[in-house]
């Protein structure tokens, strides 16, 4: 086997999707613990817009080629083997990897990989890394949701949000409420998601909304992205003892002047920071065995949805960050390497 691969490259090491291109690069070398699986798919992620632009931190060790979710077969094993789960060369496997999956080939621990179901497409099983083990890490991990418990999830269109809303309405929520920017995009969340409501951000007072919904309560737990131009309304729009998951701060990340915070106090609210990336592979191996537990029957089933904006060939990579930044989609962007 040749020691080049090729790999989506960034010319000048970052820049504007126009940067992207197909380059010959060194095939990953494997450690002990690792299978080198060779790409059929791979799905992108809003972290890779910002990567791409020089503002996303790589983790320490993790390769500079971009994407973290992918589907392949396992060509060669390390020292170690198959690991627990008993891989072999020739299996059929979709995965979360530190960085690398933009490419022909990816190192990548044997427990961070999870058995394609023969029901699931490439396509569909490099969409669900990324997303479902955060959703799952949100929801399980951080705000300790159980059965009974109100949720809401911001940008109800987004790909966590898609995979938590549909996590909430399985495990038993109360109830289940979603915001989006566009009338369509709320009318998915509770037509195809099974939300019990979404309100439009901008032409609803949401937090407003969500309190009439809940008769003046408020909801148990909020899972935002969008960070400072939702501080406020979050903490209006929780019940007492509630948890609002901050994942991203898209929307800015400096408060306005005259924030009321007596909240935190008044109602007792917890506001709990996560990334998921930037964990070791204990942690997010553990959130990859509840993924296994929890949501792979309910894939094989079709219980669980895994909406599929739009499949590229790799070739077109450029096209598929573009159609990520104009946020209009509804469900995964993938690429599929021939």
């Amino acid at each position: 086997m040749s020691d080049t691969m090729r790999a989506v490259d960034i010319e000048g090491g970052k820049g504007p999707r126009s940067a992207l291109h197909i380059a010959n690069v060194p095939r990953p070398k494997l450690a002990a613990s690792q299978a080198l699986v060779h790409i059929k798919a791979f799905g992108l992620n809003r972290m890779d817009l910002l990567q791409r632009e020089g503002m996303y931190p790589v983790p320490p060790g993790a390769s500079k080629i971009l994407g973290v979710e992918f589907s392949g077969i396992i060509e060669e094993l390390g020292a170690d083997g198959g690991g627990k789960e008993g891989f072999n060369k020739g299996d059929e496997v979709f995965g979360l990897a530190y960085g690398g999956a933009y490419a022909e080939y990816i190192a990548v621990s044997t427990h961070m990989l999870v058995r394609k179901p023969k029901e699931l497409s490439w396509e569909q099983c490099a969409g669900i890394p990324e997303t479902w083990i955060t959703a799952t890490q949100a929801m399980y991990l951080i705000s300790k949701f159980a059965p009974g418990k109100t949720i809401l999830w911001h940008a109800a269109a987004s790909s966590v949000s898609i995979a938590g809303i549909q996590l909430s309405k399985a495990d038993g929520a109360a109830a289940i409420y979603a915001t989006a920017r566009q009338d369509e995009k709320c009318e998915f969340a509770v037509k195809e998601l099974g939300a019990t409501a979404a309100f439009n951000t901008t032409t609803q007072n949401w937090a407003e909304e969500v309190l009439k919904a809940t008769d003046g309560k408020g909801v148990d737990i909020i899972v935002d992205y969008i960070g400072a131009p939702y501080f406020g309304d979050n903490l209006n729009a929780l019940a007492r003892d509630g948890v609002c998951v901050s994942l991203a701060v898209m929307g800015g990340a400096k408060l306005p002047e005259g924030v009321d915070v007596s909240a935190f106090v008044r109602k007792r609210i917890s506001f709990v920071g996560s990334s998921l990336r930037s964990r070791d592979e204990e942690y997010q191996g553990k959130l990859r065995d509840q993924l296994v537990e929890h949501a792979l029957p309910r894939f094989k089933d079709g219980m669980f949805k895994i909406p599929i904006e739009k499949v590229f060939p790799w070739e077109q990579i450029q096209e598929a960050h573009q159609l990520m930044e104009e946020n209009k989609t509804k469900g995964k962007i993938i690429c599929t390497i021939s």
